[in-house]
């Protein structure tokens, strides 16, 4: 996310300028993304699984994670060269997926689960690909929170290629994030007509229907840093909200059905996120000692969204086997999920990231040594 989940929060140190309101949201979103699947869609996905006794059934933390991600590319893609802020958005994203892609394609082989998905190497080749959104039926999901990696790799890039030309800038900006929402609106009756498979197939593909998820994003910071007014600011919004309502709608033998829960939990979220961008740091009613814990989990947070889920539903299907009460499986999915976090994060995320920063900043500095007169 042209700053990931974990973004300006994994310096090594742990201490940093940044607003502990930002880390705290982050860490919201994350926690209601591990809720939403250890409580809901662990069952429905899984039969077998005993009910849990509580329930969030409402799919809210991720969408918001895409709108932050796209706030801190508009904070973050003016700063040095633009060559080496789309190289440190992939050296930070692409890594910890591809590690967290094997470690839960090694466990789910490890502990395999009998009627539960036991994915090939072809399985394992087509997730590091990341050809699921493009045909869903066809590849199918190692872990399902990987939905997002492709959506924001190809933002960084879209963000990239149009900050490099007028379009990226002033009033034409504003008609590339105008045109962002309403065509997907536009053509959202063709979406659920069950038209032709490459239709689908591009559509999904490119991630259409959630490109409002990356306006309101922009949005958020062309208004917190007065580029555009309320009122065009709420107009904006408005036709986000919209289209995430439509994106919760569910197509079914019965028809369409609405998910309003997910859909006013995203829109009251987003109007959260603009009132973090634009008010104070909440300093003041953060406890230190929270402070403190938030920023921690803030800064692994990417790792956990990553290694979470399929891992998680094993080891709550090995403690239901033992009867194990069903909150205590609750709790040791997120305990797993963020010890398994902090792992990739440290192993993998800071120092691969680390590494080919430097290396390009080593490549970077070479060329221009080159190019300089003696």
């Amino acid at each position: 996310m042209p700053e990931t989940i974990a973004a300006r929060a994994t310096q090594a140190s742990g201490r940093s300028n940044r607003k502990i309101s930002w880390d705290l949201v982050r860490t919201c979103c994350v926690l209601l993304v591990m809720l939403y699947h250890s409580t809901f869609l662990s069952t429905y996905l899984h039969h077998d699984l005993a009910p849990r006794g509580i329930v969030f059934p409402y799919q809210v933390g991720a969408s918001l994670l895409l709108v932050i991600s796209a706030y801190f590319a508009c904070m973050t893609i003016g700063r040095g060269s633009l060559l080496r802020y789309w190289w440190g958005r992939i050296a930070r994203l692409l890594p910890p997926f591809l590690g967290a892609v094997l470690v839960i394609y090694l466990v789910m082989r490890w502990a395999a689960v009998p009627g539960w998905f036991y994915p090939s190497v072809n399985d394992l080749w087509w997730n590091l690909l990341m050809l699921w959104n493009w045909k869903p039926a066809e590849y199918w999901f190692i872990d399902g929170s990987h939905w997002t990696v492709p959506l924001q790799l190809m933002g960084f890039t879209a963000a990239a290629l149009l900050y490099r030309t007028s379009w990226g800038h002033g009033r034409r900006m504003i008609v590339v994030l105008w045109a962002a929402v309403l065509v997907p609106l536009a053509q959202w009756p063709l979406r659920v007509a069950d038209l032709s498979e490459p239709y689908r197939t591009v559509v999904d593909g490119i991630g259409m229907h959630r490109w409002h998820l990356f306006v309101v994003g922009v949005a958020i910071w062309l208004w917190s840093t007065r580029r555009i007014g309320l009122l065009h600011f709420a107009a904006m919004l408005a036709a986000c909200m919209l289209g995430q309502a439509l994106h919760n709608y569910t197509e079914t033998p019965e028809g369409l059905i609405a998910d309003w829960g997910s859909t006013v939990a995203v829109c009251v979220g987003m109007v959260v996120v603009a009132l973090t961008a634009a008010g104070p740091d909440w300093n003041r009613v953060v406890p230190a000692w929270l402070a403190g814990r938030i920023r921690w989990f803030a800064g692994i947070s990417y790792g956990v969204f990553l290694v979470h889920q399929t891992i998680g539903y094993i080891v709550m299907r090995e403690l239901d086997e033992i009867g194990v009460d069903p909150t205590l499986q609750t709790a040791a999915m997120l305990i797993t999920g963020t010890a398994l976090g902090w792992a990739l994060t440290h192993v993998v995320e800071r120092p691969v990231h680390k590494f080919l920063m430097r290396t390009y900043d080593s490549l970077a500095a070479r060329r221009r040594a080159r190019s300089s007169p003696a």
